[in-house]
């Protein structure tokens, strides 16, 4: 006997109750934020135009120098403040940064790190030594921040990278 194929249609779902899909539980969750925050937190978070990497040093560079400049104000020397807008602009110059240029973020950090104590940091004695031993005491008890900012900063280009590779290996 020969097997015929099976003619059967699937049996919508009951009318009023929406099939479970997932781009209904997208538009539903989507739907929970304005659309103005959405679209404001995707332009930040991808930029339409990139940054080179001298672009991304100079952005990173010039914002912690300004957070280490505003904690300096505010408070004796950089502290927590100067610490998360180090953080905060090494995680935005990974993300801003273009792809050929994503080594420049990991890298730029440190930099702008040691450059933001060396503006705003301690002077010591207010002799050029002073402040080079300052910049240096500075650099070793904030390590956490130091190393914090610099690893999201590898982490966030490495992954933007393997992401890359992969869309290159689709067909």
């Amino acid at each position: 006997m020969e097997q015929q194929p099976s003619t059967r249609t699937p049996t919508p779902a009951p009318s009023g109750v929406p099939e479970p899909t997932a781009t209904c539980y997208r538009a539903r969750r989507r739907a929970s934020l304005p659309a103005p925050v959405v679209t404001a937190v995707r332009r930040v978070l991808r930029p339409s135009a990139r940054l080179t990497g001298l672009g991304t040093g100079l952005v990173v560079v010039t914002l912690t120098v300004l957070g280490g400049a505003l904690d300096n104000v505010f408070t004796d020397g950089p502290g927590t403040f100067f610490g998360a807008v180090f953080v905060t602009a090494s995680v935005l110059g990974a993300l801003w940064v273009r792809r050929a240029d994503l080594a420049a973020a990991p890298v730029s950090a440190p930099i702008a790190f040691a450059l933001a104590l060396g503006v705003t940091g301690e002077s010591g004695d207010g002799s050029f030594l002073g402040h080079v031993a300052g910049t240096v005491t500075g650099l070793a008890t904030r390590t956490g921040w130091l190393y914090g900012g610099t690893a999201l900063a590898a982490a966030i280009a490495a992954a933007r990278k393997i992401g890359a590779q992969r869309a290159r290996k689709r067909p």
